[in-house]
């Protein structure tokens, strides 16, 4: 695994634009909050009567400020670790799918949950796509991510989230969008791999 020092991290435009990008967008959405959240933020009933734009956009939202520095904070920690695998292509479709499968696996599998915020499923999406990634770069550390993923989500999902973290955020922590975003990571990754195996066979050919 990449040891986390200064020279190390993975600067290089295609690596950190995006992740750039998206926390810049969560932190004016945080300054915005009381102008804009209404409009933006998940609402199973407004999308149910055909506001789909919130199933994006609601993810740049947070509860507080806790809860967007605890997002931000994982969000550079993966690209610190995984970076060198994102380009600006694969890291967009990797956030845009993991977005939407988390909203839509949310909406039709957790009618319980009537809003959510947060970058939390989609971050989780981001971190299967990475221990796969280590995982095909035949980095043993690949496998204890992606088990230990799999491990924490489980584990929420029979025990419920930590109070702790309720607390801190000031609200619940929807720990279903874990596990849809995860799932989203998982549906992304396993189809760009396909792609990359697809190109790979072509040039042989060729």
């Amino acid at each position: 695994m990449m040891t986390l020092i200064f020279k190390n991290l993975p600067l290089n435009k295609q690596h950190s634009l995006l992740v750039c990008a998206v926390a810049f967008l969560a932190i004016t959405a945080y300054i915005l909050n009381d102008a804009v959240t209404d409009f933006f933020i998940y609402n199973r009933q407004l999308i149910s009567q055909g506001e789909i734009w919130r199933t994006f956009t609601g993810h740049f939202f947070h509860t507080n400020g806790v809860h967007l520095l605890l997002n931000l904070a994982a969000l550079i920690l993966l690209w610190a670790l995984h970076g060198q695998f994102y380009t600006l292509k694969n890291y967009s479709m990797l956030f845009i799918v993991s977005a939407l499968i988390c909203s839509v696996g949310l909406f039709f599998f957790s009618p319980d949950i009537k809003q959510y915020v947060g970058l939390s499923g989609i971050l989780h999406g981001i971190f299967v796509f990475g221990a796969i990634m280590d995982i095909r770069q035949h980095d043993k550390t690949g496998y204890l991510l992606f088990a230990g993923v799999w491990l924490k989500i489980a584990h929420e999902q029979f025990y419920g989230a930590s109070e702790e973290v309720s607390s801190l955020i000031n609200a619940s922590v929807a720990i279903d969008a874990h596990l849809w975003g995860a799932v989203g990571g998982l549906v992304f990754t396993t189809i760009y791999l396909l792609y990359l195996h697809c190109s790979q066979m072509h040039n042989f050919k060729r």
